[in-house]
Order: structure tokens, then sequence, then C-alpha cells
């Protein structure tokens, strides 16, 4: 089959799921632009067309798995819901968001290095658009750290250390994209229940 050139219908969502996918089974190191291409049925230099290099693309998919998250936990932050009810959700659309696509949060789990590596490097525009990502991923956590801190300043939670128990969270979540198989015993939204389960139990009274 030919190869597409470079236009500008080409969805660019597809592109993302397809690099997702490639750095998934290759790992960071090992995928070319060439292996990405190849995924969607472009030339390379098509791809080339729509992302300057490797970085960018990994970096175009980390943006797009943080933002997609990002959106569907602000929401439950503004709802008037309890806080033990508000962690309650915010883990259940985090790990479903997960299980819908683990090749992006896989990359979020072991790509992230590679981009952090090169973070100092490139132009103005790439290292103020690094920045902004990962500022972004400060946000998100934070939206953890304020309903877990807000429920215990209401006694709703125990004391805990907040920032710790937030990673320890997120750690959790993040690896569910590893381990996590479609045809398994469990499907997201049970994965999901259990741990929020855990977590809410650990933060009881």
């Amino acid at each position: 089959m030919a190869r597409k050139p470079a236009d500008q219908s080409v969805n660019q969502q597809d592109i993302l799921i397809a690099a997702a996918d490639v750095l998934q089974r290759n790992g960071y190191e090992a995928t070319t632009m060439k292996d990405i291409a190849a995924e969607v049925n472009l030339t390379a230099a098509s791809l080339y067309h729509h992302f300057k290099n490797k970085d960018a693309l990994l970096l175009a998919v980390l943006e797009a798995g943080l933002e997609l998250v990002i959106s569907r936990l602000e929401p439950i932050m503004r709802s008037d819901k309890s806080c033990d009810q508000q962690l309650r959700e915010m883990i259940g659309v985090h790990i479903i968001s997960l299980t819908e696509n683990t090749a992006v949060g896989a990359a979020m789990v072991f790509e992230i290095r590679s981009l952090m590596a090169s973070n100092g490097s490139g132009s103005a525009a790439e290292v103020t658009r690094r920045k902004k990502f990962f500022a972004r991923r400060d946000y998100f956590e934070n939206l953890y750290r304020q309903v877990i801190q807000k429920g215990v300043e209401q006694r709703i939670f125990r004391a805990v250390d907040v920032p710790i128990f937030a990673k320890t969270l997120l750690g959790a979540h993040n690896w569910v994209s590893v381990w996590y198989k479609p045809d398994g015993r469990l499907n997201g939204q049970q994965i999901a229940t259990m741990m929020a389960d855990t977590f809410l139990q650990a933060l009881k009274f």
C-alpha cells in the first residue's frame, strides 16, 4: 500500500495514538520517526511535516494524555461533593482514562525520563513548551493534594503527609497502564473501585 504524502487532513490524534503504541512496544531510544509514520501509513517526510522530531512528538503524546485527565478532574474539583466523594471520583476517572489507552499511560511512566533529560536543550520555544508541560503536571498532582488537604482540615481524613500520600496514590495509578490487560480478570471500573476503596480506607481515622 502506498504511503500517504504530507497534507493537512491527516488526523493528528491518530498520529499521537500510533506514536504511543510504538513507544510502548519499542521504547523511546529504539523508536524512529519512520516506525511511527509506518503505523499510520504515512511517509517519514509526512510525519516531519507535523512534528519537528521525536522529542516534539513524545511531548505532544504526553500533553494530550495529561490534558484529557485534567479536563475530567476539574469538574469534580468544582463540585460541592464531600472530599471523600471527590477523591473517589478523581481516582475513578484517572484509572479509567489509563485503562482506555494504556500506551499513553505507559509513556508517562517510562518515556517522560527522555523528556526530562532534554529539558534544558533546544530552542527557546521548545524549552518553554517543556516547562509548561511540567508545570501542568504539577498542577495535575496539586488537584489531588488540594482535595486530600481539605479532607484533613475538615477531619474527613486523618492527618497524613499530603505530598507523599498524593505521590504514592498517583504512582499506583500510573502503573495500572503497565500491568492492565483489556482481557484480564478485572475491567477498568472494577480496578478503579478497588483502588479507591484502598486509598480511602488508608485515609480514614
